[in-house]
């Protein structure tokens, strides 16, 4: 049986444990594949949306622990990605 990855207090404490550890006798079962954002922000817009959409937006990126902002941002990403 796989060791259960333990929970971190600060980003210091997991950059330690992550530098250290053989990762291949934890279980990442339950691991997501993680997207960072590196470029800056350089334009805000205003959108508007139904009461119930944005509520349906920030429910799905509460699952999915995102702010609903990126959550939104994205998706964007992902429509005009998959047009190329």
């Amino acid at each position: 049986m796989k060791k259960k990855i333990p929970t971190f207090r600060t980003n210091e404490d997991a950059e330690n444990f992550f530098s250290k550890e053989d990762l291949s006798v934890y279980d990442l079962s339950g691991a997501k594949p993680v997207q960072f954002e590196f470029k800056p922000k350089d334009r805000s817009i205003n959108i508007r949306l139904s009461d119930d959409l944005l509520a349906a937006v920030r429910q799905k990126a509460e699952r999915e622990g995102i702010p609903y902002q990126r959550f939104i941002r994205q998706a964007l990403e992902r429509a005009v990605s998959q047009g190329n």
